[in-house]
């Protein structure tokens, strides 16, 4: 008989109805509820999404640990809304976002409730896991990072210098000392030299959050040291720069090409800069409200741009595992800590002070997209999948006040990609009769669902096109799903498919609200006629209709 478990009902009630919960509850730090004085009196007007959040328990972690146990959870699920709903409940979707902090958000619960399957149990939104997902994620992420490191070259005396300066910023080190050396010993520093360094340090066992907190020192220690910056400086003479410049002329055309993603990219971020700039001076004489915070959380759609369509894509197609190891992580802390302090009050001074730090991790993060990611991506990137990337953008929307602009040449390049020759040689035969592929992507289209399916290799194979409440970049095509999410997220899919794979489960799905508007999302085992598992299918439906439908009969 399959378990449901209503979060919108008491404590108490669902107690009673499965005396399991207690247990469960218990390991998960609610050691009140094995009080019965508590549970006949408290348990009764609380619910869990409210102990959690009194707390400060991951609501992941509970729904994790519930869903391990057999659990199917409906009812009133933590809100799915807002910044946070597109961070990666879906196999099939490149997720915007992984965070490092407790500080569990409506969304990062929906997550989980929606994609954990057996054994994982974390989401965007959340980086403490419970001990068992916790472990899961840390093997998983060692495991892949550990696979990488086999193949990679032995770090250059450079590198191996400059992992020296980082390991003495982890140590405590002053940041002032430590550049002052590093500026007697570099004359410049190259981006991919401190992706390499960064990467170094994790293969030898510095923590990925250790690296992750850190990230802001490690750009403040470069600042003014990348060949980008100094390409713009009239005293970078010296021979080392000079040749470094051959190189920097990529990104910088790139750059300055209208309507290139890097174009967009960096406008996004001047007028970010622009904007941290008007507002510092409000937080310093305490004039700053909510307001000026949600003028800077819309960064989480620029945020959301490098996690679906760069980080993912450096990490795949080109082994570069450091940005998404440890840029995206910390665009998620950002994003997470950004959305706490909107619904904190700004009356104390703390809210001044954590606002005030925000903006300055805000501003670090701009100087290491400008001077490390964008100068790889560059470096990496074809001009094929540059267009790729710019026609992805188009489904995201426009943030402080920078409007997309065509690019004329990825325009013309896109349109003769789908041209598509007229004539009847391309008809599909299938069990309920035949079909043409234009036919069959017309129907899959027009249905008001979006749809996604992953083969058994754990491909991304297929999304129906249109407008979507979830991104999927086409650039996900063809790459393993696993690679398509945050370092947080990536056990999750995991424990769905393996409990697909397994038989264990035939789906899974979830209620979620997102923008205000009631969705259905639901994962399905995509099994053959002999019964042999060939995929999961993932199917998303905006339920608003039912929802006014019901609402005028009532």
């Amino acid at each position: 008989m399959e378990k449901k478990l209503d979060l919108s009902k008491s404590v108490y009630d669902l107690v009673k109805e499965y005396p399991e919960v207690t247990d469960i509850m218990k390991e998960l730090g609610f050691s009140e509820i094995t009080n019965k004085v508590m549970l006949n009196s408290v348990g009764k007007i609380m619910t869990i999404p409210k102990g959690a959040k009194m707390k400060g328990v991951s609501m992941i972690d509970i729904v994790g640990a519930f869903m391990k146990a057999g659990f199917t959870l409906e009812g009133d699920m933590p809100n799915l809304s807002g910044d946070d709903a597109e961070s990666a409940v879906h196999p099939g979707v490149i997720p915007t976002e992984a965070t490092t902090k407790p500080n569990v958000t409506d969304a990062s619960a929906n997550v989980a409730s929606s994609t954990v399957a057996a054994d994982a149990a974390d989401a965007a939104d959340a980086v403490e896991t419970n001990a068992a997902a916790s472990t899961t994620a840390k093997a998983n992420t060692e495991e892949n990072f550990g696979a990488n490191a086999d193949d990679t070259v032995q770090d250059s005396e450079r590198v191996e210098q400059l992992k020296g300066f980082l390991k003495r910023l982890g140590t405590g080190e002053e940041l002032g000392a430590v550049r002052e050396d590093f500026a007697s010993q570099f004359a410049h520093v190259e981006a991919s030299e401190i992706m390499k360094a960064e990467q170094g340090l994790m293969r030898e066992g510095t923590p990925l959050a250790e690296v992750q907190q850190l990230c802001d020192l490690h750009s403040a220690l470069f600042h003014g040291s990348t060949i980008h910056e100094q390409m713009e400086s009239e005293h970078a003479k010296v021979e080392a720069v000079l040749e470094a410049q051959e190189k920097s002329k990529s990104v910088v055309s790139l750059i300055e090409t209208v309507g290139h993603p890097l174009h967009q990219l960096t406008e996004e971020n001047k007028a970010l800069d622009a904007l941290i700039e008007s507002i510092r001076p409000k937080v310093a004489d305490k004039t700053a409200t909510v307001d000026d915070v949600n003028a800077v959380r819309q960064v989480s759609v620029h945020y959301a741009k490098k996690g679906d369509l760069l980080y993912p894509h450096l990490k795949v197609a080109y082994d570069i595992s450091g940005p998404s190891m440890v840029m995206w992580t910390v665009d998620g802390d950002i994003r997470d800590q950004l959305g706490d302090l909107a619904k904190s009050s700004q009356s104390v001074d703390d809210w001044y002070r954590r606002f005030d730090e925000l903006l300055t991790r805000a501003q670090e993060m701009i100087y290491k997209e400008q001077n490390i990611l964008f100068p790889i991506c560059a470096e990496n990137f074809s001009t094929e999948e540059w267009y790729q990337i710019y026609k992805d953008t188009a489904q995201y929307e426009e943030i402080f006040g920078v409007k997309r602009t065509a690019w004329p040449e990825a325009e013309t390049a896109l349109a003769t990609q789908t041209t598509k020759a007229s004539g009847d040689d391309n008809t599909i035969a299938l069990i309920g009769g035949t079909l043409t592929v234009d036919q069959l992507n017309a129907m899959l289209n027009t249905m008001p669902m979006e749809v996604t399916f992953v083969d058994h290799e754990d491909i991304n194979r297929y999304f129906n096109d249109g407008e979507k409440v979830f991104k999927r970049p086409t650039t996900a095509i063809g790459r393993d799903v696993y690679s398509c999410h945050p370092p947080k997220v990536e056990p999750i899919v995991r424990g769905i498919i393996d409990s697909f794979r397994k038989g264990d489960r035939d789906n899974v799905a979830v209620w979620l609200e997102k923008q205000g508007r009631p969705f259905y999302v639901n994962y399905m085992a995509v099994r053959d006629q002999n019964n042999n598992y060939i995929g999961t299918l993932e199917l998303v439906q905006d339920m608003q209709f039912a929802k006014d439908h019901f609402a005028r009969t009532k």
